[in-house]
C-alpha cells in the first residue's frame, strides 16, 4: 500500500506545481537556517577525542592574588606558572603529563627560493604526542631522553614540511628556527582539530601549530610565550625573575587512566599546594581543579552564547516555515474534499485516507530536505567565508547529513498532521450531496 500511496502523493503534487514548490521551498529554507546553525553548534561542542576525553585532564592551581580572584566567579587561573609546571613535571605523578605553551618564531629555510617566514609553534614534553594522538606521516615524536637532554629536535606539521622539503620524508634533516638548528624527528600527517581543546586559552578555533619543540629546549633558549600571559604583580627584571614569578602563561595536562588515579593525583595536588602555602605562596583558599576535556570546554565556554542564540533563531525560523506549510497543506487538502468523500464512499477507511495524505506530506519533507541540504552546504560555505575563525566547525559531517534529512521529513509530517486530520473528518454522504 505504501507504494500506491506514494504514487498518489506524487500525482497530487504534480497537479499543483506552484503550491508544491512553495511548500518544498519553505521546508528547505527552514531546514537550511536551522541546520547551518545547529551544525556549527554541534561541531563546536562535540567531544573532540571521545575515546579518551575522560582520561585527559587540565590542571588548575589558584596561585592568584588574595584580594582579587582570577575569575569573576572566583575560579582559579586557566594557566599555571613556570615554577608550578616544572614542579609537577618533575614529580611525575601522572600516567602521562605535559606542560605546553605557544610561541611564534621565524623559520629560515635552507632553500634560497623559500623566504623566511614567521609561524606559530608549540613547546611541549614528549608525552604530548601520545596523549593527544596526532597522526605521523614520517618519523615520530621525541621521548623522555630528549626532554631530559634538552635536545634540539622538532616535529613539523605536514604543511610546514611541504613548504620546507616539498613533502618528502625530512626525518633526520635540519631546520633552522630563530637562528637555532633543530633535527627533524617526525612529520605530522593531517591534524585538523575542530576545536584546539588542549589550548582553549589562546584560541579554541586556531589552527594547529606548524612545529613542536621540547619544553626544556624552549626554556633553555629563553623563548617567551606568544600566548596569554597574566600577572597579578610585577616580576623582577630578567628571564630568571620571570620564571620565578607568579605569572601564569602555560598549561599543564595529565593523563590519568582510572578514577582511582585521578583521586590520587588530586590528593597530590592538594599536598603540593599546602607545602607551597608554608613557603608563603598560594594565599587564596585551596581550589585545585582537574577538568577532563569536555568539562574544560564547558568551563571555557567554547560554545558561546551568540552561537546558542543563532541556533535558537534558526529553529524559530523553521517553526515559522512549518506554520506556513501547515496553511498550504490545509488549503491543498481542503480542496480535495470531494476526492476524499468519494474514496470514503467506495470503502476507504479514515486510517487509509490519513496514511495517503501523510505519505504525501513526507514526500514534501524529503524533497525539502534534499534541497535544504544543498542550501545548508551553501550556508556553511558562507559562514566559512564571512567568519574565518569558524572554518573548522562549518562543515557537514555524515551525522549532520542524516539529521538534516530526518529533520526535514519529521517537520513535514508534523506539519501535515493537522491538515491530514481535517481531511479525514470529511463526511462522505454530505460531501457527495454537494457535488
Amino acid at each position: 500500500m505504501f507504494s500506491y500511496y506514494l504514487q498518489l502523493g506524487l500525482r497530487s503534487l504534480r497537479r499543483n506545481p506552484i503550491l508544491t514548490a512553495l511548500m518544498v521551498l519553505g521546508i528547505a529554507l527552514g531546514i537550511a537556517a536551522s541546520m547551518t546553525t545547529l551544525t556549527v553548534l554541534h561541531l563546536m561542542g562535540s567531544d573532540p577525542i571521545p575515546w579518551k576525553s575522560s582520561k585527559l585532564l587540565h590542571v588548575q592551581l589558584d596561585n592568584w592574588d588574595i584580594n582579587q580572584p582570577y575569575g569573576d566567579d572566583g575560579s582559579p587561573p586557566d594557566q599555571v606558572s613556570y615554577r608550578d609546571a616544572t614542579a609537577l613535571m618533575q614529580a611525575g605523578k601522572a600516567d602521562k603529563q605535559t606542560a605546553i605553551f605557544k610561541l611564534a618564531l621565524p623559520i629560515q629555510p635552507e632553500n634560497p627560493e623559500v623566504k623566511p617566514f614567521l609561524t606559530v609553534g608549540r613547546v611541549a614534553y614528549g608525552d604530548f604526542f601520545s596523549m593527544f594522538e596526532p597522526r605521523f606521516k614520517y618519523g615520530q615524536g621525541w621521548g623522555k631522553a630528549e626532554d631530559d637532554a634538552h635536545a634540539r629536535v622538532v616535529v613539523l606539521s605536514r604543511e610546514t614540511n611541504e613548504k620546507l622539503f616539498g613533502g618528502a620524508d625530512s626525518t633526520g634533516k635540519t631546520v633552522r628556527i630563530d637562528g637555532n638548528d633543530y633535527r627533524v624527528s617526525g612529520v605530522l600527517d593531517d591534524w585538523t582539530l575542530r576545536v584546539k581543546y588542549y589550548d582553549l586559552t589562546n584560541g579554541s578555533l586556531d589552527d594547529t601549530e606548524a612545529f613542536f619543540i621540547p619544553f626544556t629546549t624552549g626554556i633553555d633558549l629563553k623563548q617567551r610565550s606568544s600566548g596569554n600571559n597574566s600577572c597579578f604583580k610585577e616580576s623582577g627584571p630578567g628571564w630568571d625573575a620571570y620564571l620565578a614569578s607568579e605569572c601564569v602563561w602555560m598549561q599543564v595536562w595529565v593523563q590519568l587512566d582510572s578514577p582511582a588515579r585521578k583521586a590520587e593525583y588530586k590528593s597530590f595536588l592538594d599536598s603540593y599546594v599546602n607545602e607551597q602555602k608554608k613557603l608563603g605562596r598560594f594565599a587564596r583558599p585551596l581550589d585545585n581543579r582537574l577538568l577532563d576535556v569536555n568539562q574544560w570546554m564547558a568551563d571555557q565556554k567554547v560554545v558561546s552564547g551568540d552561537v546558542k542564540v543563532q541556533a535558537g533563531l534558526g529553529f524559530a525560523f523553521l517553526l515559522v516555515c512549518l506554520v506556513n506549510t501547515i496553511g498550504l497543506l490545509l488549503a491543498k487538502f481542503t480542496r480535495k474534499a470531494g476526492e476524499v468523500g468519494l474514496r470514503r464512499a467506495l470503502g476507504a477507511s479514515r486510517r487509509q485516507v490519513f496514511a495517503q495524505f501523510l505519505v504525501e506530506s513526507g514526500v514534501v519533507g524529503l524533497s525539502g530536505g534534499f534541497i535544504g541540504l544543498l542550501l545548508t552546504g551553501l550556508g556553511l560555505y558562507a559562514v566559512r567565508a564571512l567568519y574565518t575563525d569558524y572554518k573548522t566547525v562549518a562543515h557537514l559531517d555524515w551525522s549532520m547529513v542524516a539529521t538534516t534529512i530526518l529533520l526535514a521529513i519529521t517537520a513535514a509530517v508534523l506539519a501535515g498532521l493537522y491538515p491530514t486530520w481535517r481531511a479525514c473528518q470529511v463526511a462522505p454522504a454530505a460531501q457527495l450531496k454537494t457535488q
